[in-house]
């Protein structure tokens, strides 16, 4: 995995939806399991999204801990 995709997840708000402006790494699983089955938006935002659906639905979050302060 690309070092860079996991800053981008801890520093790239939201554009737009219910949780606009919430770092996408901080969006609720029950939000991206509901982005997951209406598809992912195309392009580097659906990139962001669908890589923190897997970290988070895989238990993985500790990865991005370091990355947050």
């Amino acid at each position: 995995m690309n070092p860079e995709i996991l800053l981008e997840l801890v520093k790239t708000p939201m554009p737009f939806g219910k949780y606009k402006d919430r770092l996408i790494c901080d969006l609720p699983v029950s939000y991206l399991e509901w982005m997951h089955s209406k598809g992912f938006p195309k392009g580097k935002l659906g990139m962001l999204l669908s890589t923190i659906y897997e970290i988070k639905i895989n238990g993985l979050e500790e990865l991005l801990k370091p990355l947050r302060y």
